[in-house]
């Protein structure tokens, strides 16, 4: 239990969090809000095909994914605080130009040097974050920052919707100029500069592994490459079948890199740690389950019951909602009882939602039964798990390894988003009629619930129980 007696927050490190939340809520959000937006730069670009106009999409997956554990290690090497404020600055040059985008291939240019800004962020925004604060109040704050990033995600459709349907979608880029230039502002003043450690806190000096830098960056792209064009190449294409199988010999050959080199990319050693492997699995299931899920389901109100973009965003804000009210406290209750209960409690409360669609989502519109109850679920299913899960991954990391193990967390997240948009696309596939949207749709429900029981049995039953400890790796 938390001591009453736990140490003070200073007001400097509250000023930290939220440097770091906020520009975790702008990078997440980028991730979903162009859900809303596509029908209209589909009109803004007609000459453009679909496969084109897809990747104004998976542009930013695939780079943020792809360069995360080079971001870690930067951090680390070189100062955390010195990459996040360069990779805001990146990031707002490439959300300003995705604004002005003349075409759609100049937009998938400017989303690529969006992830890239994007990629720096994550591990440095955590590893300036969890030494602000004392011990044992760092998953009240990992669940804050959590919160953040999981709320953007779950928010985008509702934000994009408002966006495009008032301004237009030129917005949803447009929005994040002026959020990071405060960051960097903000961020000058109230963070402090730190650099990772050795074991023996000691600063790291060695060399990082060069070969294995492009092995990571291509092997993660490879594969997110096959997963998000599995659809358009079709599944079991030799265009697939080629980009996943090198994408999984470049990591095979990254982790052999990474057990026999004496300053990996990634220390492989953190899997030693219970919580750090079990927290990956489990956080896999939830994020597979929720955004294969949460991606496709605006479109199909939009197509299936004939609903504007606004009216869709809209009535998907009452879940992301309570998700924003439930995170908070949870990240105090963390301190007391850990983050495998809650996670668990996350996880029922998902299969809850899909249930509900299944049983109450129709081929007729129905707001209050077939969005805002499920959605209700839904919400507290994202309030348990997107923070609990960070803090999950994240509860017995040493201090010396906080940039590289939060950027192979965000790794894997990034990897989970895309596997469960591409297996949201296979499962509904093409539809023309309500009955076979709704028939699509279902089958992906049912996918998404097994995913949520996934979470909840492996945050219930297996997740380390008890506190956060203090380790080596």
């Amino acid at each position: 239990m938390l001591s009453v007696n736990a140490p003070e927050i200073p007001r400097r490190s509250w000023l930290v969090l939220l440097v770091t939340s906020l520009v975790g809520f702008m990078v997440s959000l980028e991730i979903t809000i162009i859900a809303l937006a596509l029908p209209e730069i589909r009109d803004q670009f007609p000459d453009a095909s679909e496969s084109t106009l897809s990747w104004i999409i998976t542009a930013y997956n695939i780079g943020v994914a792809s360069l995360l554990l080079v971001a870690g290690w930067a951090a680390d090497r070189y100062g955390r605080k010195r990459l996040f404020l360069l990779g805001l600055a990146v990031f707002a040059v490439g959300s300003f130009a995705s604004g002005l985008a003349p075409n759609a291939e100049l937009l998938i240019f400017f989303r690529v040097v969006q992830s890239l800004g994007g990629a720096m962020q994550f591990p440095a925004g955590l590893a300036l974050l969890l030494p602000a604060f004392p011990f044992e109040r760092r998953q009240m704050a990992i669940g804050i920052w959590g919160a953040m990033g999981g709320l953007a995600a779950a928010l985008g459709p509702p934000i994009g919707g408002v966006l495009v349907g008032i301004l237009g979608w030129r917005a949803v880029f447009l929005i994040n100029v002026p959020i990071a230039l405060f960051a960097v502002v903000a961020g000058r003043s109230w963070l402090d500069e730190s650099v990772g450690e050795t074991a023996d806190g000691e600063q790291l000096t060695e060399r990082v592994d060069l070969i294995s830098i492009p092995l990571a960056s291509l092997g993660v792209g490879f594969i997110i490459l096959g997963i998000v064009q599995s659809e358009s190449w079709g599944l079991f294409s030799a265009s697939t079948g080629v980009a996943m199988a090198v994408g999984v010999l470049l990591i095979v050959l990254f982790v052999f890199r990474s057990r026999n080199h004496p300053a990996p990319l990634f220390d492989l050693h953190l899997f030693r740690l219970r919580s750090y492997s079990l927290g990956i699995v489990g956080t896999t299931a939830f994020v597979i389950g929720f955004f294969a899920f949460f991606v496709p389901f605006p479109t199909f109100i939009q197509e299936a019951w004939g609903w504007s973009p606004i009216k869709t965003g809209l009535a998907l804000v009452p879940g992301p909602a309570l998700a924003a009210v439930l995170s908070p406290p949870l990240g105090r209750l963390a301190d007391r009882v850990g983050n495998g209960p809650i996670l668990a409690v996350g996880g029922v409360a998902g299969m809850t939602a899909m249930s509900l669609h299944l049983t109450l989502t129709g081929e007729d519109p129905s707001l209050w039964l077939g969005v805002v109850l499920p959605g209700l679920f839904l919400g507290v299913a994202a309030g348990c798990s997107f923070a609990m899960s960070v803090g999950a991954v994240m509860r017995d990391v040493p201090a010396f390894r906080f940039g590289m193990a939060g950027a192979g967390r965000t790794t894997v997240f990034q990897l989970s988003v895309a596997v469960a948009i591409g297996l949201a696309v296979a499962v509904v596939g093409r539809a023309d009629t309500v009955s076979e949207r709704l028939d699509a749709a279902r089958n992906g429900w049912w996918v998404c619930l097994g995913f949520f029981a996934m979470q909840a049995v492996i945050f219930g039953l297996f997740f380390p129980k008890g506190n956060p400890k203090r380790q080596a790796v």
